[in-house]
Protein backbone atom coordinates (compact mmCIF):
# COMPACT_ATOMS: atom_id res chain seq x y z
CA UNK A 1 0.00 0.00 0.00
CA UNK A 2 2.86 2.98 0.99
CA UNK A 3 4.67 1.75 -2.69
CA UNK A 4 1.04 2.52 -4.29
CA UNK A 5 0.83 5.35 -2.58
CA UNK A 6 4.67 6.74 -3.06
CA UNK A 7 4.15 6.15 -6.53
CA UNK A 8 0.86 7.78 -6.88
CA UNK A 9 1.92 10.76 -4.91
CA UNK A 10 5.32 11.32 -7.02
CA UNK A 11 3.07 12.00 -10.49
CA UNK A 12 -0.63 12.73 -8.89
CA UNK A 13 0.39 16.28 -8.33
CA UNK A 14 -1.55 19.48 -8.43
CA UNK A 15 0.42 20.64 -11.69
CA UNK A 16 -0.29 17.20 -12.89
CA UNK A 17 -3.84 17.38 -12.06
CA UNK A 18 -4.66 21.00 -13.46
CA UNK A 19 -3.26 19.60 -16.67
CA UNK A 20 -5.34 16.29 -16.71
CA UNK A 21 -8.36 16.06 -13.59
CA UNK A 22 -10.16 13.26 -15.52
CA UNK A 23 -6.68 10.89 -15.08
CA UNK A 24 -6.07 11.73 -11.57
CA UNK A 25 -9.71 11.09 -10.70
CA UNK A 26 -9.68 7.87 -12.71
CA UNK A 27 -6.58 6.88 -10.84
CA UNK A 28 -7.95 8.05 -7.31
CA UNK A 29 -11.27 6.11 -7.25
CA UNK A 30 -9.06 3.34 -8.11
CA UNK A 31 -7.54 3.34 -4.57
CA UNK A 32 -9.00 2.13 -1.80
CA UNK A 33 -10.74 5.42 -0.18
CA UNK A 34 -8.29 6.14 2.50
CA UNK A 35 -5.44 5.97 0.43
CA UNK A 36 -6.93 8.44 -2.02
CA UNK A 37 -8.09 10.48 0.92
CA UNK A 38 -4.07 10.50 2.12
CA UNK A 39 -3.31 11.91 -1.21
CA UNK A 40 -5.85 15.01 -1.47
CA UNK A 41 -6.34 15.90 2.23
CA UNK A 42 -2.98 18.11 1.78
CA UNK A 43 -3.97 19.12 -1.31
CA UNK A 44 -5.36 22.45 -1.90
CA UNK A 45 -9.23 22.92 -2.87
CA UNK A 46 -9.65 23.55 -6.08
CA UNK A 47 -7.50 20.54 -6.93
CA UNK A 48 -9.56 18.24 -4.89
CA UNK A 49 -12.53 19.33 -6.63
CA UNK A 50 -11.10 19.23 -10.15
CA UNK A 51 -10.31 15.47 -8.84
CA UNK A 52 -13.83 14.86 -7.00
CA UNK A 53 -15.95 16.74 -10.11
CA UNK A 54 -15.65 13.59 -12.80
CA UNK A 55 -15.17 10.95 -9.53
CA UNK A 56 -18.68 8.27 -9.70
CA UNK A 57 -20.92 10.33 -7.11
CA UNK A 58 -20.65 7.15 -4.47
CA UNK A 59 -16.76 7.07 -4.43
CA UNK A 60 -16.29 10.90 -4.52
CA UNK A 61 -19.03 10.66 -1.54
CA UNK A 62 -16.87 7.94 0.01
CA UNK A 63 -13.59 10.41 0.01
CA UNK A 64 -15.27 13.32 1.38
CA UNK A 65 -16.56 11.30 4.11
CA UNK A 66 -13.14 10.36 5.51
CA UNK A 67 -12.17 14.46 5.02
CA UNK A 68 -12.41 16.70 7.89
CA UNK A 69 -15.69 17.92 8.16
CA UNK A 70 -15.10 21.94 7.21
CA UNK A 71 -12.61 20.94 4.88
CA UNK A 72 -15.50 18.51 3.29
CA UNK A 73 -17.96 20.97 3.52
CA UNK A 74 -16.12 23.47 1.76
CA UNK A 75 -15.59 21.52 -1.08
CA UNK A 76 -18.65 19.73 -1.28
CA UNK A 77 -20.15 23.26 -1.74
CA UNK A 78 -17.79 23.97 -4.75
CA UNK A 79 -18.60 20.79 -6.72
CA UNK A 80 -20.45 21.08 -9.95
CA UNK A 81 -23.50 21.55 -8.61
CA UNK A 82 -25.14 18.48 -10.54
CA UNK A 83 -22.23 16.44 -9.13
CA UNK A 84 -22.44 18.35 -5.76
CA UNK A 85 -26.40 17.26 -5.78
CA UNK A 86 -25.15 13.04 -6.01
CA UNK A 87 -22.55 13.31 -4.20
CA UNK A 88 -25.13 14.56 -1.48
CA UNK A 89 -27.97 12.35 -1.98
CA UNK A 90 -25.30 9.46 -1.49
CA UNK A 91 -24.61 10.45 1.83
CA UNK A 92 -25.98 8.22 4.67
CA UNK A 93 -28.59 10.37 6.63
CA UNK A 94 -26.60 11.47 9.66
CA UNK A 95 -23.82 12.54 7.30
CA UNK A 96 -26.09 14.57 5.71
CA UNK A 97 -27.44 16.09 8.61
CA UNK A 98 -24.35 16.72 9.59
CA UNK A 99 -23.67 18.75 6.27
CA UNK A 100 -25.99 20.67 6.49
CA UNK A 101 -25.39 22.03 9.89
CA UNK A 102 -21.65 23.10 8.15
CA UNK A 103 -22.93 24.51 4.85
CA UNK A 104 -25.27 27.45 4.17
CA UNK A 105 -28.75 27.08 3.94
CA UNK A 106 -28.71 28.54 0.06
CA UNK A 107 -26.42 26.05 -0.78
CA UNK A 108 -28.29 22.68 1.17
CA UNK A 109 -31.19 24.18 -1.00
CA UNK A 110 -29.36 23.92 -4.13
CA UNK A 111 -27.88 20.58 -3.63
CA UNK A 112 -31.79 19.16 -2.58
CA UNK A 113 -33.77 20.86 -5.42
CA UNK A 114 -31.23 20.35 -8.31
CA UNK A 115 -32.81 17.09 -9.16
CA UNK A 116 -36.05 18.68 -10.18
CA UNK A 117 -34.67 21.59 -12.19
CA UNK A 118 -34.62 20.75 -15.54
CA UNK A 119 -31.35 20.93 -17.69
CA UNK A 120 -30.36 24.57 -19.23
CA UNK A 121 -31.96 26.17 -16.28
CA UNK A 122 -30.43 29.21 -14.32
CA UNK A 123 -31.04 26.27 -11.50
CA UNK A 124 -28.78 23.70 -12.66
CA UNK A 125 -26.17 25.85 -14.41
CA UNK A 126 -25.89 28.36 -11.63
CA UNK A 127 -22.41 28.33 -8.96
CA UNK A 128 -22.65 28.60 -5.49
CA UNK A 129 -20.08 30.26 -4.71
CA UNK A 130 -20.18 33.30 -4.32
CA UNK A 131 -20.72 36.63 -1.86
CA UNK A 132 -23.47 38.34 -0.04
CA UNK A 133 -24.14 40.37 2.95
CA UNK A 134 -27.45 41.47 4.98
CA UNK A 135 -27.90 45.42 4.43
CA UNK A 136 -26.56 46.54 7.98
CA UNK A 137 -23.00 44.99 6.92
CA UNK A 138 -20.60 47.48 7.19
CA UNK A 139 -18.26 48.62 4.50
CA UNK A 140 -15.32 47.56 6.91
CA UNK A 141 -16.78 43.87 7.48
CA UNK A 142 -16.99 43.92 3.80
CA UNK A 143 -13.11 44.14 2.61
CA UNK A 144 -11.96 42.47 5.64
CA UNK A 145 -13.93 39.50 4.54
CA UNK A 146 -12.65 40.02 0.68
CA UNK A 147 -9.08 40.59 1.74
CA UNK A 148 -9.10 36.70 2.86
CA UNK A 149 -9.65 35.70 -0.36
CA UNK A 150 -6.89 35.11 -3.35
CA UNK A 151 -7.13 37.81 -5.48
CA UNK A 152 -7.97 35.35 -8.33
CA UNK A 153 -10.93 34.43 -6.72
CA UNK A 154 -12.45 38.19 -5.95
CA UNK A 155 -15.85 38.27 -6.94
CA UNK A 156 -17.00 41.15 -9.59
CA UNK A 157 -19.69 41.99 -7.34
CA UNK A 158 -21.04 41.18 -3.84
CA UNK A 159 -25.15 39.93 -3.71
CA UNK A 160 -27.20 42.40 -0.75
CA UNK A 161 -29.94 40.54 1.34
CA UNK A 162 -32.49 42.10 3.97
CA UNK A 163 -32.52 40.15 7.11
CA UNK A 164 -35.29 37.55 6.10
CA UNK A 165 -32.43 36.62 3.21
CA UNK A 166 -34.26 37.77 0.64
CA UNK A 167 -32.08 39.21 -2.33
CA UNK A 168 -32.03 43.55 -2.11
CA UNK A 169 -29.44 44.51 -4.64
CA UNK A 170 -25.63 43.93 -5.21
CA UNK A 171 -22.37 45.75 -5.08
CA UNK A 172 -19.69 45.68 -7.20
CA UNK A 173 -16.46 44.98 -5.56
CA UNK A 174 -14.23 47.29 -7.31
CA UNK A 175 -16.25 50.01 -5.86
CA UNK A 176 -16.12 49.91 -2.45
CA UNK A 177 -12.84 51.63 -1.94
CA UNK A 178 -14.87 55.03 -2.86
CA UNK A 179 -17.29 54.96 -0.16
CA UNK A 180 -17.40 56.16 3.04
CA UNK A 181 -16.09 53.55 5.69
CA UNK A 182 -18.54 54.36 7.82
CA UNK A 183 -21.24 53.25 4.66
CA UNK A 184 -23.09 49.87 5.05
CA UNK A 185 -24.65 47.70 2.47
CA UNK A 186 -27.91 48.52 1.93
CA UNK A 187 -26.92 52.41 1.63
CA UNK A 188 -24.14 51.53 -1.47
CA UNK A 189 -26.23 48.76 -2.98
CA UNK A 190 -27.55 49.19 -6.17
CA UNK A 191 -30.15 47.46 -8.09
CA UNK A 192 -29.79 43.91 -9.17
CA UNK A 193 -31.82 41.70 -12.35
CA UNK A 194 -32.14 37.63 -10.84
CA UNK A 195 -33.43 34.71 -12.18
CA UNK A 196 -35.86 32.39 -11.11
CA UNK A 197 -34.22 28.84 -10.62
CA UNK A 198 -36.82 27.37 -12.59
CA UNK A 199 -35.70 29.60 -15.46
CA UNK A 200 -34.10 28.43 -18.38
CA UNK A 201 -30.57 30.06 -18.25
CA UNK A 202 -30.32 31.74 -21.73
CA UNK A 203 -32.21 34.62 -20.23
CA UNK A 204 -29.40 35.58 -18.24
CA UNK A 205 -27.58 36.62 -21.44
CA UNK A 206 -28.80 39.93 -21.95
CA UNK A 207 -28.91 40.73 -18.63
CA UNK A 208 -24.97 40.40 -18.92
CA UNK A 209 -24.90 41.62 -22.20
CA UNK A 210 -26.46 45.16 -20.48
CA UNK A 211 -23.44 45.21 -17.82
CA UNK A 212 -24.60 43.58 -14.99
CA UNK A 213 -21.58 41.31 -13.88
CA UNK A 214 -23.28 38.48 -12.51
CA UNK A 215 -27.32 37.24 -12.17
CA UNK A 216 -28.32 36.08 -9.69
CA UNK A 217 -30.57 32.99 -9.19
CA UNK A 218 -32.92 32.80 -6.25
CA UNK A 219 -35.49 30.41 -5.10
CA UNK A 220 -39.63 30.86 -5.21
CA UNK A 221 -39.13 33.27 -1.71
CA UNK A 222 -36.36 35.44 -3.54
CA UNK A 223 -33.53 33.71 -1.83
CA UNK A 224 -30.06 33.84 -3.34
CA UNK A 225 -28.80 30.23 -4.13
CA UNK A 226 -26.55 30.67 -6.69
CA UNK A 227 -24.99 33.36 -9.56
CA UNK A 228 -25.17 32.99 -13.58
CA UNK A 229 -22.05 34.48 -15.13
CA UNK A 230 -20.63 34.38 -18.48
CA UNK A 231 -18.26 31.12 -17.73
CA UNK A 232 -21.22 29.52 -16.56
CA UNK A 233 -23.28 29.90 -19.92
CA UNK A 234 -20.75 29.29 -22.15
CA UNK A 235 -20.17 25.53 -19.97
CA UNK A 236 -24.15 25.27 -20.33
CA UNK A 237 -24.00 25.45 -24.16
CA UNK A 238 -20.61 23.30 -24.57
CA UNK A 239 -21.06 21.06 -21.29
CA UNK A 240 -17.38 18.89 -21.21
CA UNK A 241 -17.57 14.86 -20.82
CA UNK A 242 -18.21 15.13 -17.24
CA UNK A 243 -17.61 11.53 -16.15
CA UNK A 244 -14.45 9.45 -17.39
CA UNK A 245 -15.43 5.86 -18.26
CA UNK A 246 -13.44 2.66 -17.04
CA UNK A 247 -13.70 1.19 -20.86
Amino acid sequence: MNETNNHLSAWITEKFIAAAPQAAAKSLAALATHEAVLLLKPLKAEYIIACLDPMPADKAAAILRRLPSRQSAYVLARLDLRQGAEVFAAFSSPQREKMKTLLPASVVHALQARASWPEGSAGALMNTDFLMFKTEAKLTEMIEKLKLLPRKKLPPACLVTARDGKLKGMIRTGELAFYASSSTAGSIMTPVQSLHAQIPAREAQKILEDGQPLVPVTDENGIPLGILTEKSLLAGVCPSKKRFSWF
